[in-house]
């Protein structure tokens, strides 16, 4: 991914994705924009009935405050395990053959925010799947959102064997504060400073930035990763929950995680 939670948002009214899963037009639990006008109703699955699907999928858990939470047991956290199984393995390999990698550079990683790092899940449901920058700066000033399920233990594991940890976001800088105390209080140890975590800033867009404040997801993405490569890393992996989170290049290998609750192309 991953706005000010990532600009623009494209709602996909849920149903897009319920509509995607049945035809197998996608795959990690990406949610895709399908912008054909529907010929009947019969092809636009139920909305309601697609929420329940999305809920099911995370194990929705419901606490005493009724406030909304994915469950550790949920087919959510079995898929996000497995991809996090997959990029450890490269990541120790990595680990391994440091010294055969490319010559002066340093491994590092770049990571999405949001439902990548941490978990939208809750903030979705509180607003009903309908995001807004007002609602979700009233949000992240106030709430910490939980980590996504075993990252926090892959990226913490990663810095202690010398693999530099950046974080790449769609959010606004003026939501800095907030977010670098989220990841720090949901257990991130590699410090989220100004080295290594990165925001939008539309009003004094990076020099490395050619297209400023113009920027397409994938070009302020790719083009932030490649800044980070100028400054003698090799990205060896690359995650995001978005395929624009990972498209352009300057990354070894990328790792897609699900999201069925939005689509940011």
């Amino acid at each position: 991914m991953s706005l000010s939670l990532k600009s623009p948002r494209v709602r996909i009214a849920a149903a897009t994705a319920a509509l995607a899963v049945g035809a197998g037009l996608y795959t990690a639990g990406a949610a895709t924009a399908d912008h054909a006008v529907p010929r009947t109703d019969k092809e636009i699955p139920n909305l309601t009935q697609v929420q329940d699907k999305i809920k099911a999928f995370y194990g929705d858990t419901v606490d005493k405050n009724g406030q909304h939470y994915a469950s550790p047991d949920s087919n959510y956290a079995k898929q996000v395990a497995d991809i996090e199984k997959k990029a450890k393995a490269h990541l120790e390999k990595v680990v391994k053959n440091q010294a055969h990698g490319k010559k002066g550079a340093k491994p590092a990683i770049v990571l999405d925010l949001d439902d990548t790092t941490l978990l939208t899940y809750n903030y979705e449901l509180q607003v009903g799947f309908h995001f807004t920058p007002e609602s979700q700066d009233a949000y992240l000033k106030s709430t910490d959102m939980a980590p996504v399920f075993g990252m926090p233990q892959l990226v913490n594991w990663a810095k202690s064997k010398g693999i530099e940890v950046f974080y790449v976001t769609g959010r606004g800088e003026h939501q800095r504060e907030w977010s670098a105390r989220n990841l720090k209080n949901v257990g991130y140890k590699p410090v989220a400073d100004t080295a290594h975590f990165f925001l939008k800033n539309k009003q004094n867009p990076p020099a490395y930035l050619a297209c400023g404040a113009k920027c397409t997801t994938v070009e302020y993405k790719s083009g932030t990763r490649k800044y980070i490569e100028s400054r003698g890393y090799d990205i060896v992996a690359n995650f995001g929950d978005q395929h624009s989170d990972l498209q352009g290049g300057y990354a070894d290998r990328t790792y897609k995680l699900p999201n069925p609750m939005y689509y940011l192309p």
